[in-house]
């Protein structure tokens, strides 16, 4: 039975715990001296740790992926919190129980099983659905989709979080498509289902989170991309307009070349769901930030390295969540305009007075 979980460690608190190793770096001090930086983690979150002396023979001793026994003080350093290793043991994994380490999603996975084969369910275009049929009845691509995560750091890091952050997209694109007509539901919810499914061959989750091989030389949306190919093939006269539209909501679903995307959106639906999915994974991403604070002393959250910011949050009563009145009927708008604001915002070089002038990468 555990004592200590990540979340429940206190300044000054005197450890003797099992933790995974996430991260193992060998570093060298000013003074010239090594060093060793390990982040230990469990379900409940991660930790940095660090070996000041004998590094040489502690670091010999294991190896990332490894569970570790740590006696260790724990102290605030730089608003964060960090041990300080005495002495550490390795501990086999028949002695541990793995959900102890790794963490996992809030909602119930059998649940969002139900509500993906439902919202397939609503499809009109037979081809989608045959696509999406070809994915989610195969038992080797459900099993690692229901527990993959759905990134290693920025948000939904969590067994089950490429499933629930997929299904957040479809309830967003359920949200927006009535607000704007001739938008295609089947193409966005196509889309929202398999815009990251190249993760359950990017990402390794049995132990730390990581990146396989293929992760790291081809990534997900390639290995989407392949995928989704391979499917198509094997459909019978699947209209190739119709793929061609799909592949290009996946390649481009990152919006921006800098953001690992090959192409920049240039349909509607395209657009659309790179905004979605750019909101779903900022809201989960800021909220687990905010979770890991814990008890907050203020208004202010540590700073978000990957954000570049810290984040206010109101904790005054009048701030409490209040049950939501439902939506009133919006009559649909014409036209999709530029929305300002988005930090990731295809338009952004067209802005500029120059631009008019520059020889722009348009496609």
């Amino acid at each position: 039975m555990r004592k200590n979980f990540v979340k429940d460690i206190k300044d000054r608190d005197q450890l003797k715990e099992v933790f995974l190793v996430k991260e193992k770096i060998t570093a060298m001090a000013k003074n010239g001296k090594p060093y060793l930086t390990i982040k230990l983690m469990d379900k409940s979150g991660d930790v940095d740790a660090k070996v000041w002396d004998n590094v040489d023979e502690v670091a010999g001793r294991f190896e990332k992926n490894d569970f570790l026994e740590v006696s260790a003080k724990a102290s605030v350093y730089l608003g964060k919190m960090q041990l300080v290793i005495s002495d550490l043991r390795k501990i086999p994994e028949e002695n541990v129980i793995l959900a102890d380490f790794l963490p996992e999603t809030d909602r119930d996975i059998k649940e969002m099983e139900e509500e993906l084969a439902a919202l397939i369910g609503t499809l009109t275009n037979s081809w989608l659905s045959k696509l999406l049929n070809s994915f989610f009845a195969d038992p080797e691509i459900m099993a690692l989709y229901r527990v993959a995560p759905a990134a290693k750091g920025m948000h939904h890091v969590y067994l089950g979080g490429l499933l629930e952050h997929s299904l957040a997209v479809a309830s967003l694109v359920d949200a927006v498509v009535p607000l704007y007509k001739g938008i295609n539901r089947d193409l966005l919810i196509t889309g929202a289902l398999l815009h990251d499914v190249g993760k359950v061959r990017e990402m390794k989750f049995f132990r730390a989170f990581d990146y396989s091989d293929e992760g790291k030389l081809i990534g997900h949306i390639t290995i989407g991309v392949e995928m989704i190919h391979e499917r198509v093939c094997q459909i019978p006269d699947f209209p190739p307009e119709l793929a061609m539209q799909v592949k290009h909501m996946i390649l481009s679903h990152h919006g921006q070349y800098e953001y690992g995307s090959p192409k920049r959106p240039k349909t509607i639906e395209a657009t659309v769901l790179n905004y979605l999915d750019d909101l779903d994974s900022k809201i989960n991403g800021i909220r687990t930030h905010i979770k890991k604070e814990g008890e907050m002393q203020g208004n202010w959250t540590a700073y978000h390295r990957l954000y570049d910011r810290y984040f206010y949050v109101d904790q005054t009563e009048e701030s409490l969540p209040v049950e939501s009145q439902p939506p009133q009927d919006i009559p649909p708008v014409e036209m999709v305009r530029e929305r300002k604001g988005f930090h990731n915002s295809p338009f952004d070089k067209l802005k500029s007075e120059h631009a008019r002038d520059e020889n722009l990468d348009l496609f």
